[in-house]
């Protein structure tokens, strides 16, 4: 029985034996505002090379009618599990099939949701991977492209999306009062890229005007968010995103129109619908943000707009290539803030350094590592697979290769192939043909160094100087670090292209006085530019960030930027030096208490907000998992009581002054300064230019109910306040970090023990689950040690994959650091037998527990020196 896998031998011999034509799917959503299940109706037209056996794909409670060229079939004998078996016939065929299929809380499929404020239902699809068939039946891969032409009733005064325009909705032929939406034939998409957008939804309207005509654009959110929607700043980034890959990519934009869906409970960040984004509603923002958030937000809309060429007009054969069509969107993404005339974020790679790339360092030393080209058998392992190194690493390799290629010969590559394969689906050897063919160079060895290997290097500086201070000799030691027990490959040296800043410090502030670019091959590369120099304060290998690889500081640089980070002129080189410290705290070179000595040295001096934010949450982690146990209140101690310094003295109304407050509350411990917190919530007290607003109320909330100073009734008071689904979530955040054992029982039966009929939607879930695991209450959650193994299995097979993994990944005991969970865990593991999925994830979760354990080695070896 193949539950709801697919294995990519199967797609291979569909796609060999089938071209698809055309789907017509006709769905009747009146009845959404009761949930339950829909009808759907699909007549798919394909034709066969032969007379053969295949399948279609479909989730569905009930099936009615399964009809193959005019002759019906029994559908209790042909759909079992998640299929219906087909007897082909070769040349044209015809398939129809009449199914209900079920409404979901869990953002898979067709996501149901009743907003609390007008008790309105909205409805919006997520199909990657495999959920459109929880629609519409469908061959369900992405190389079986197709026109997709939708026909939906929807109950009066709804707007109904999808990827293509539609005409004025008409009135329905029969049953319950609504209107028919009839949208116009896709151009060849895949599955996946379809979606359906419906609710009385919020929108506003503009246009891009460009290329010699004009696209449509609209953004839409809920009523209730309609208030916060800044519609025009979002116009603005989509227009400058338009503006600059219509001339990078020399190719028209190859849809109707654009639309941005701002839709609730959203899994991902968004989802590159062809012409019909969706992104998650978080992202419209309710109160004051840091401009960090505006950032992460246009880079995400960027993102979006980059996959209509790369993904959906040019597809990947299979979801092995998944890596490239991320890592392009993403590259392309922060270039774009970065290069576009006007950019308001002209600093994003910075931004990339210290949040892309740290992300894609931490999954490359986990167990689970792998190549950038990961084998992907089967749609269990793409599941898993969207990772560090599906988007960040491998946006840092392609970031690398344009430095290699030639930045206008990459672009021009690019316009080749989305010429040559428009419309169809590809392989990662038809990208890098068409690159061969403009930049001249063999990519073959390339791609073989850096696509089909796994694992990281490490770049150390090995400097001797003499008597006077002068560098006698530089050279650059490559380490290939042995690849985790259980990684499939073996460690590799790789050729990399980087620079070689030297800075010195002038009127109080760290210049780069030399640059020296070069190419890094084997153990050791000499640099004999730099002999007969003096040694400067400090020595920074990867300036600019040119290639992918861990870098160290030298002793003498370690000292130095030590004491004078904050003193860089520029925010990458600060940003390059804080990852560098942060890798090193990680990986037990750097005691946690020594990174706490390094960030107080230097954050009051950091201007980038991202950076100050990515700070303050590693400094959490270092001191709440890294640092020795015996040590770490009085780290924490001293963490909060700077938190509390900086709020103080941070400019009234700024971004530094918001991320402060924010910082305070999540690390507050004493009686001050949670007096303080609450005092902030009541009104009681007050910093000059601290706006208290919605959001910042439930952060000051949560804590005080997780250190016990906030009761149920108290939360339940401020739910009356922001009666949103938001507040709701907050609320559930909050009773589940209550401190005791009641808070506690409460919020695991409603996530693990709960029945079909009862469970929580996925965004409540998760809000759940962030609110039960507290840091600083292990002793309060050890016996769900044992609890989360014994059903971990059981509700792995009986949710959804989101559900399940939400719940593999958070309440996995991560906070017990101790040699007892790394024996539960390989106890399970041994005994369990879980599917490769589960078995990553719980591997990954247990390889965090051993890297916490050698820190903490580390930082408590600190204390005896």
């Amino acid at each position: 029985m193949p539950g709801t896998n697919l294995t990519r031998a199967e797609a291979q011999e569909r796609a060999r034996l089938l071209t698809v034509d055309a789907y017509e799917i006709d769905l009747d959503l009146r009845g959404a505002q009761q949930g339950g299940t829909f009808r759907s109706v699909t007549t798919v037209r394909f034709d066969a090379a032969e007379a053969g056996s295949t399948f279609v794909d479909l989730v569905a409670p009930t099936v009615h009618e399964v009809e193959l060229n005019g002759e019906r079939l029994d559908p209790a004998a042909v759909f079992q599990d998640s299929r219906i078996a087909l007897d082909v016939a070769a040349g044209r065929n015809e398939l129809r099939v009449a199914a209900d299929c079920a409404y979901t809380n869990t953002g898979e499929g067709l996501h149901r949701f009743v907003d609390p404020v007008d008790e309105q239902t909205y409805l919006y699809t997520q199909f990657e991977v495999p959920d459109a068939r929880r629609v519409f039946a469908a061959f369900e891969q992405p190389d079986l492209k197709a026109a997709f032409t939708f026909t939906v009733a929807a109950p009066e005064g709804w707007t109904v999306i999808s990827n293509s325009p539609a005409g004025e909705p008409g009135p329905v032929a029969e049953g319950p009062a609504g209107a028919v939406w009839r949208f116009a034939p896709t151009p060849r998409i895949s599955t996946y890229i379809t979606a359906l957008i419906a609710g009385p939804y919020h929108g506003v309207h503009s246009t891009w005007e460009g290329d010699g005509r004009t696209v449509p654009l609209g953004v839409y959110c809920r009523p209730s968010l309609a208030e916060h929607l800044d519609a025009e700043a979002i116009f603005e980034v989509t227009r400058q995103g338009f503006d600059w890959f219509q001339e990078k990519f020399d190719y028209p934009y190859p849809f109707e129109k654009y639309d941005q869906l701002f839709v609730p409970e959203f899994n991902a960040g968004a989802m590159e619908n062809a012409g019909a984004v969706t992104i998650r509603d978080q992202y419209v923002f309710r109160s004051k943000v840091t401009d960090a958030a505006y950032e992460t937000r246009a880079e995400t809309i960027l993102h979006e707009l980059a996959h209509m060429w790369f993904g959906d007009l040019v597809t990947m054969e299979w979801w092995n290539d998944l890596w490239l069509n991320e890592s392009f969107a993403t590259y392309t993404s922060v270039a774009c803030q970065a290069y576009a005339p006007g950019s308001r974020w002209p600093h994003a790679w910075t931004t990339f350094a210290n949040q892309m790339k740290t992300w894609a360092y931490r999954q490359d030393q986990l167990p689970s590592t792998h190549p950038i080209m990961a084998e992907i058998r089967d749609l269990d392992d793409v599941l898993v697979n969207f990772d560090g190194i599906t988007y960040a690493k491998g946006a840092s390799v392609l970031k690398q290769l344009v430095a290699y290629v030639g930045t206008d010969e990459f672009f021009e590559g690019v316009q080749t192939y989305f010429r040559r394969h428009e419309w169809a689906n590809t392989r990662l050897t038809d990208l890098l043909a068409a690159l061969e063919e403009t930049s001249g160079r063999d990519l073959k060895t390339w791609s073989k160094a850096w696509l089909e290997t796994a694992g990281i290097n490490v770049l150390r500086p090995v400097i001797d100087v003499d008597s006077s201070g002068t560098i006698t000799s530089f050279a650059i030691r490559q380490e290939a670090p042995e690849l985790p027990a259980g990684a499939t490959g073996t460690a590799t040296l790789r050729p990399h292209r980087i620079a070689v800043g030297l800075y010195d410090l002038e009127d109080g502030s760290l210049v780069r006085t030399e640059r020296v670019e070069l190419d890094v091959d084997g153990e050791l590369t000499q640099v004999p530019g730099l002999i007969g120099r003096a040694r400067p304060a400090v020595v920074l290998l990867n300036d600019d960030d040119l290639s992918y690889a861990k870098v160290r500081l030298d002793s003498d640089s370690l000292a130095a930027v030590t004491r004078h980070l904050g003193d860089f002129a520029q925010s990458l080189p600060r940003a390059l030096c804080w990852a560098s410290a942060w890798d090193m705290t990680r990986d037990g070179e750097l005691p946690a208490r020594d990174y706490l000595e390094l960030v107080l040295s230097g954050i009051g001096k950091e201007t980038d907000i991202g950076v100050v934010q990515s700070l303050h949450r590693q400094v959490k982690l270092a001191l709440e998992l890294y640092a020795d146990p015996r040590w770490r209140e009085t780290g924490l101690t001293r963490w909060s009581a700077a938190c509390l310094e900086h709020l103080r003295n941070a400019e009234p109304g700024s971004d530094h002054q918001l991320a402060w407050a924010r910082a305070l509350a999540a690390a507050a411990r004493t009686d001050e300064q949670l007096g303080l917190l609450a005092g902030l919530l009541d009104g009681t007290e007050s910093v000059a230019g601290l706006t208290v607003d919605t959001e910042l109320r439930w952060t000051l909330l949560q804590r005080l109910a997780a250190t016990g100073r906030a009761d149920d009734a108290e939360i339940t008071a401020e739910l009356e306040r922001d009666a949103t689904s938001a507040g709701e979530r907050h609320a559930a955040t909050a009773r589940a970090a209550r401190p005791t054992p009641e808070a506690k029982a409460a919020a695991w039966a409603s996530v693990v023990e709960a029945e079909e009929s009862t469970a929580l939607p996925n965004a409540v879930q998760e809000a759940v689950i962030a609110g039960f695991v507290q840091t600083d209450q292990r002793e309060l959650l050890a016996p769900y040690t044992e609890k989360y193994f014994a059903a971990l299995k059981d509700v792995w097979e009986s949710r959804s994959h989101e559900m399940a993994q939400q719940i593999a990944i958070g309440l996995y005991p991560a906070v017990q650091v101790s040699p007892a969970t790394l024996e539960a865990t390989d106890a399970w593991l041994a005994a369990a037998e879980p599917s490769a999925a589960l078995r990553r994830l719980v591997t990954e979760s247990r390889a965090g527990v051993e890297r916490a354990l050698k820190a903490q080695a580390a930082d408590a070896a600190a204390a005896r020196r």
